[in-house]
């Protein structure tokens, strides 16, 4: 039976397509099975530095798959959630098409998110019924509330364009454009800078959020800091710096 979420790594960037074209990428049990497996060789695999994530078809994602039902017995996407939340390598979400409910989730749960021209954003459970767990969640810490709730409360759907002015994009592009505009930032990653650095940064970043005293933050960064001062990589980057030339960095 084909994947129903592909794990490619060219050069050190690792592709994740969801592959349920014919359901708009619609998360069932064994999509669900795939994206563990496949970002946990990501996870585990110090030669993948960075991700893209993207959707096959004409969509991104279009959340859980309601004709499925509610049994996940392959793993529970709230347990996903979690482990793409301590995940330190980045992630850059190239979203097409459609991009709603638990599409959504993974698409906030990505570092940066760009987006077509022809993408659409929505968390529409409560017209079926349901109460979202990445609504309130993820959305509601990544946009302003009142933006999130009449979003969540409604069930309708914004563009590309109000997605970005609300915050929930860093860019948007042409449709033909968007793999392209995805990889050419994934390669300014990996050719520029050194992994170590970028993921004690995101690392940093995310359980800094968590940390309301400031001075506790700081110590958090610190803590996660020193460590690639003393890494290879550091070291290689400052003498780089002083022979004036391009640094090697090899993750270690």
């Amino acid at each position: 039976m084909a994947k129903t979420a592909l794990l490619e790594v060219r050069d050190k960037v690792a592709y994740v397509t969801l592959n349920r074209p014919e359901k708009l990428n619609a998360i069932n049990n064994d999509m669900l099975g795939d994206l563990f497996e496949a970002f946990t060789e990501i996870k585990d695999n110090p030669d993948i530095w960075v991700v893209v994530l993207t959707g096959a078809g004409r969509a991104f994602c279009s959340g859980h798959d309601l004709v499925m039902g509610r049994n996940e017995p392959r793993g529970d996407t709230d347990d996903f959630y979690i482990f793409l939340s301590q995940l330190w390598k980045p992630v850059i979400a190239a979203v097409n098409g459609y991009c709603l409910a638990q599409g959504g989730g993974l698409a906030l749960l990505s570092d940066i998110r760009i987006a077509s021209e022809d993408a659409e954003f929505g968390w529409p459970q409560v017209k079926r019924g349901i109460a979202s767990i990445s609504g309130p969640t993820i959305l509601s810490h990544y946009i302003p509330m009142g933006a999130a709730l009449k979003i969540l409360f409604t069930g309708e759907f914004c563009d590309a364009q109000e997605a970005y002015r609300l915050g929930m994009l860093q860019e948007v592009v042409p449709k033909d454009k968007l793999l392209e505009r995805a990889e050419e930032l994934a390669r300014s990653i990996v050719d520029n800078c050194a992994p170590l650095a970028v993921q004690a940064i995101k690392e940093s970043a995310i359980t800094g959020m968590g940390i309301s005293d400031f001075k506790t933050r700081v110590e958090n960064s610190r803590r996660i800091a020193v460590p690639v001062s003393q890494s290879e990589d550091s070291n290689e980057g400052l003498t780089a710096f002083a022979e004036k030339r391009k640094p090697v960095f090899k993750g270690r």
